[in-house]
């Protein structure tokens, strides 16, 4: 009988993605709109706010996140052309390299020797960037599409609590809000966790503490200025 095991180390570049820019967009604009809403602002005050929120948002993690990727493809890019000129100018010292590595990892010297000469023969640079530097076809940035990524994840997050401004009644307008938004994070964390294979109550608390947290310090600056005003 053949066991086939089922790995998720393949998803945690998007799944990480996915979620933060999600629980970012949660998080942000839920504790904007209570934020103003603290401060006594009028309700298309509120909705606006919570819109430029989202847009703002949306941008920035965009920016971001297509910096940032772009930066590691440089890094990576730099040293995959450092690889191929010590591979056109020292190739024996590159297969003891490539040896050694196999040898610390407890292949026998004579059969690390071996198949060091045959990857190298094979793709020498493959070898060397996927056992050396740890780049792998699997995880090369690519910045435009982690930066759409990002920028819809977190607009999605967004709208859900920017939702709720128009379904809540006036009366328990930040309760409800928040209370929806924690519920939202909730959800977020526990299907983050379910799919990359972890207990979903672990994932859903610690998505929610923090929500809430940021949900609260926003509620107290605005109730402050709008006692102050």
């Amino acid at each position: 009988m053949t066991v086939h095991e089922q790995h998720r180390s393949h998803r945690s570049g998007w799944l990480r993605a996915a979620v933060m820019g999600a629980n970012d967009g949660i998080v942000s604009t839920a504790s904007l709109i209570i934020g103003v809403a603290a401060a006594g602002l009028a309700p298309t005050t509120i909705l606006l706010s919570g819109l430029a929120g989202l847009v703002a948002g949306a941008m920035s993690m965009a920016a971001g996140e297509y910096v940032s990727v772009s930066s590691q493809a440089d890094i990576e890019r730099a040293d995959l052309d450092q690889e191929k000129q010590s591979l056109r100018e020292n190739e024996n010292f590159e297969r003891t390299e490539l040896s050694a590595l196999y040898q610390e990892r407890g292949v026998s010297p004579e059969l690390a020797d071996r198949v060091a000469a045959e990857l190298m023969a094979y793709d020498a640079l493959s070898a060397h960037a996927h056992d050396e530097l740890g780049i792998s076809n699997t995880s090369h940035p690519r910045p435009v599409q982690a930066a759409l990524s990002s920028a819809a994840t977190f607009a999605v997050g967004a709208a859900l609590p920017l939702g709720t401004v128009v379904l809540s009644p006036a009366s328990i307008f930040i309760p409800f809000v928040g209370g929806m938004s924690l519920l939202f994070l909730a959800a977020l964390g526990a299907l983050a966790a379910h799919v990359g294979g972890a207990p979903r109550v672990r994932g859903a608390v610690r998505v929610t503490f923090w929500g809430a947290a940021a949900m609260i310090a926003t509620a107290l600056v605005g109730s402050l200025f709008g006692v102050m005003t």
